[in-house]
C-alpha cells in the first residue's frame, strides 16, 4: 500500500461510517400506516441530504382531535392529505425520542420552511419502518409548525 492509498483510506473511513450517509428511501417505510408525532426539538441538522431532526416526545403522546380537519397545501406528487391525516395513529413503540427526517434543503425552501432549532415545538405526520422494527426514525410528509402545514413529499403544486 503507497501513502496515497493509505491517507485516502484514512480520510474515507470516517465518512462511510458517518450516520449523515444513512439514507433511506421510502420503501422502507410503511406507508400504508401513517403516524403522528409531536414535541420539543433536542437537535437539528439544517444541511442536506435532508434535514433531520431529533424530536422529543412526550410520554403520553395522543392524536389530537383536530387533526384530520387540519388544512394540508396541494403538493406536486399525488398525496391525498385528509386521507392520510385521518389514519394517523401513534407509534405503539414507546420511544421518547425520535429521528426525524424532512426533505433536502431546495424542497424545504421552496416551501418556505422556516429552519428548525432545538427548543422548537414541531409535530408531524410521516412513516415509520415496517412493523415498527429498527431505530425510532421518521420520514416525514406533513410538517406542522407555528400553527402552518407544509407538505414534504414533493414541491407545492
Amino acid at each position: 500500500m503507497n501513502r496515497r492509498d493509505l491517507v485516502l483510506g484514512t480520510v474515507a473511513m470516517p465518512l462511510a461510517l458517518s450516520p449523515a450517509w444513512a439514507h433511506h428511501g421510502w420503501s422502507s417505510f410503511d406507508q400504508e400506516r401513517p403516524i403522528y408525532l409531536e414535541g420539543k426539538v433536542a437537535s437539528a441538522r439544517w444541511q442536506n441530504p435532508h434535514a433531520e431532526l431529533v424530536l422529543e416526545v412526550p410520554a403520553d403522546l395522543k392524536v389530537p382531535a383536530d387533526l384530520a380537519r387540519r388544512e394540508v397545501p396541494p403538493q406536486s406528487a399525488p398525496v391525498d392529505g385528509r386521507a392520510l391525516l385521518a389514519k394517523a395513529v401513534v407509534p405503539n413503540r414507546k420511544d421518547q425520542r425520535w429521528e426525524i427526517e424532512l426533505a433536502p434543503l431546495t424542497r424545504m425552501n421552496a416551501w418556505h420552511v422556516p429552519e428548525i432549532k432545538a427548543g422548537d415545538s414541531i409535530a408531524a405526520v410521516g412513516f415509520i419502518f415496517k412493523d415498527e422494527k429498527g431505530a425510532a426514525i421518521m420520514r416525514v410528509e406533513y410538517l406542522f409548525v407555528d400553527g402552518k402545514s407544509y407538505g414534504l413529499r414533493s414541491s407545492p403544486a
